[in-house]
């Protein structure tokens, strides 16, 4: 039988010499990316079809058979590692995730807002 450990955590109280500023809802804008916008598109499309796909809950074996990615590229989306995929492919392959992907907005619809 395990005994139940209460987790402690401590904050450190901020000093008044720190500066914080409300971001722009761009990261990628606000740390001063290439592109910004075309990043956060890639991102959001990212973030929506590895939501589909632990809805669905295939295995990124599935996701590659059913996508037409080898496994490798599978896995580079789902880590996030977008460089090798345009906007246009990554919604080409929410496409192929099948009518629930909600896409039906446009091919280049606002995601994630």
């Amino acid at each position: 039988m395990r005994a139940k450990v209460k987790a402690m955590t401590t904050h450190k109280s901020r000093t008044n010499d720190e500066k914080v500023e409300r971001g722009s809802g761009d990261v990628f804008a606000d740390l001063g990316f290439k592109d910004p916008e075309e990043r956060l598109l890639k991102a959001r499309l990212a973030t929506k079809i590895a939501q589909l796909i632990e809805k669905k809950g295939w295995t990124q074996t599935q996701t590659a058979e059913r996508t037409r990615l080898d496994q490798p590229k599978v896995s580079h989306l789902l880590r996030g590692r977008l460089s090798g995929f345009s906007a246009d492919r990554l919604f080409a392959i929410l496409n192929r995730l099948g009518p629930a992907a909600g896409t039906s907005g446009g091919s280049h619809a606002r995601l994630g807002e």
